[in-house]
């Protein structure tokens, strides 16, 4: 369970490997006054659905990143979802969505 969690960390801040069959990095696509990064990753055979949705404030840049149980065959099946999934959780939740302090830039 341990190998598991830490594998899904490493996927959501970046450090997933080619290897994995998760292709390159998809561009952000713009919904409002979001950035949707879909992020779907490897998992048993299938791609899961997740993502990241960013957007500017004054203090900075913030983000919120998410995975939902859905799994795809394909990963163009899980962009598009992850896309579609994102775009219902801005509609849904708004800037509440994102921390009280700005994402940390590297």
């Amino acid at each position: 369970m341990a190998s598991f969690l830490s594998d899904l960390f490493s996927r959501l801040v970046g450090k997933g490997s080619s290897q994995d069959g998760e292709g390159p990095s998809a561009e952000p696509v713009l919904y409002k006054d979001y950035r949707i990064r879909p992020a779907p990753y490897s998992a048993k055979g299938q791609f899961q659905t997740a993502g990241i949705i960013e957007k500017d404030f004054p203090d900075g840049v913030r983000e919120h990143r998410f995975v939902r149980a859905e799994t795809h065959a394909s990963r163009d099946d899980a962009m598009t979802f992850s896309i579609t999934k994102a775009k219902q959780i801005i509609d849904e939740q708004g800037d509440r969505i994102f921390p009280d302090k700005p994402a940390a830039t590297s």
